[in-house]
């Protein structure tokens, strides 16, 4: 046997970084049990800053960058948190990350966070970070904790997205401020309020909801 040989068999195989578990937790959290369409979470903010795109697209990239970031904060630290403060603590890594998105909004994009108002700092008490720091990287190792951080922040980024495309075309005709079909559309004003809000979002759950069983009944062909 050569000394090379040797080597292949005695040293053990690389672990890849991204294993199965990783993936499932990037997919669950993004597609099969994404946040707003699945667990219906965070609504509250899905509906009160989706009236625009620009306002969405905000939104949805800075929670994602929040949560993927606490949630891998929390999963470090959680062997040298005692029990009894953990909750506090997870809070607390939020509000860090919140502070530096809210102050770096204010410092180089003034407009977006004012039209934002209080929802940027309500992601402390979003119930989708609480749920994803305390249920998962509380129990999880770093990795798979940033990995389903990311899962779901992405998940819940698209969704706002999505929503807040459809609404600002359907209620003002307009996509990031430019208008779309004019002349040929006319924009119904009730899709920029509360009850459209809820409209929209209904519709879309119904429309995953009906992609996703279509996709399981083929799976079992």
């Amino acid at each position: 046997m050569s000394a090379s040989n040797a080597a292949s068999i005695a040293a053990p195989a690389a672990k890849p970084l991204i294993g199965p578990k990783e993936k499932a937790a990037f997919w669950d959290g993004l597609l099969n049990n994404n946040p707003i369409f699945a667990q219906v979470l965070g609504i509250c903010s899905a509906l009160a800053v989706t009236s625009k795109l620009e306002n969405s697209i905000i939104m949805g990239v800075g929670y994602f960058v929040v949560l993927s970031l606490s949630t891998w904060v929390v999963s470090f630290i959680r062997e040298s948190v005692p029990h009894r403060i953990r909750i506090l603590v997870q809070v607390l890594v939020v509000c860090i990350f919140v502070i530096v998105l809210d102050q770096s909004l204010k410092a180089f994009y003034w407009q977006g966070s004012k039209q934002l108002g209080p929802y940027v700092a309500l992601m402390i008490t979003n119930t989708l970070t609480l749920g994803r720091t305390e249920g998962f990287s509380i129990q999880n190792k770093p990795t798979l904790a940033l990995v389903d951080g990311i899962g779901n922040g992405l998940g819940y980024a698209v969704v706002l997205i999505v929503l807040g495309a459809v609404r600002e075309f359907l209620g003002s005709g307009t996509l990031l401020g430019t208008p779309i079909l004019a002349g040929i559309y006319q924009p119904n004003q009730i899709f920029i309020l509360a009850p459209g809000a809820f409209f929209v979002l209904g519709c879309l759950i119904a429309f995953t909801n009906w992609l996703m069983s279509l996709g399981k009944k083929g799976a079992k062909k």
